[in-house]
């Protein structure tokens, strides 16, 4: 859906008002039918010989993956990565807002990385207690992730982005996305094999 958002929005600065499935297909390099099924699933419909409606679609979209209110988010661990999503403007323009940064480094407590004050992760509990975000989004080691994530759940967080490379055990009504960054290089790794 993201993929498709992007393309849409290039095509609508570039003044187009419609767009077909299959053309969505040839940009994506997919099957047309498996581009009208994800269509399908935001419930909009298009018009036969004519296509989709491109703001529609766009809002319809972005209804769909949750990008039409703005989420709240923390992020812990501002090393490499996290300080490489704190500094990726596309997420602001996905809803996401990055309100507290905790790390554990001293070297980082108090200064700014790309506008936001780096806390001290000892601090955690107090200052969430405050403002509690939806999100929070954890850019720590393996070893600290499991703890890190048992915090935040007492506090009331009920959504994880997960970047650390280890599964959190978590009660029901936690919900955690992991990204495995090496499942992507997996991916590539296999299609250069073959």
């Amino acid at each position: 859906m993201p993929s498709y958002l992007h393309k849409l929005l290039k095509m609508r600065m570039e003044g187009r008002t419609h767009i077909s499935s299959s053309e969505l297909a040839d940009y994506m390099s997919i099957e047309w039918i498996v581009v009208r099924r994800d269509i399908a699933l935001t419930g909009i419909k298009g018009q036969r010989r004519v296509g989709y409606n491109i703001n529609e679609l766009i809002q319809y979209i972005r209804e769909y993956i949750g990008w039409t209110k703005p989420m709240t988010a923390t992020l812990i661990g501002a090393g490499a990565l996290g300080s490489a999503i704190l500094g990726h403007d596309d997420f602001r323009r996905y809803g996401l807002q990055i309100e507290s940064v905790f790390d554990c480094d001293t070297d980082k407590i108090g200064k700014e990385i790309h506008g936001h004050e780096i806390y001290d992760i000892a601090t955690i509990r107090t200052r969430l207690k405050i403002n509690l975000p939806k999100i929070a989004v954890l850019c720590v080691s393996n070893s600290s992730a499991q703890l890190i994530a048992d915090q935040l759940v007492s506090l009331g967080i009920k959504f994880i982005w997960n970047f650390a490379s280890t599964c959190l055990k978590v009660p029901p009504g936690v919900v955690v996305q992991r990204e495995v960054l090496a499942g992507g290089l997996a991916m590539l790794g296999v299609k250069i094999k073959n």
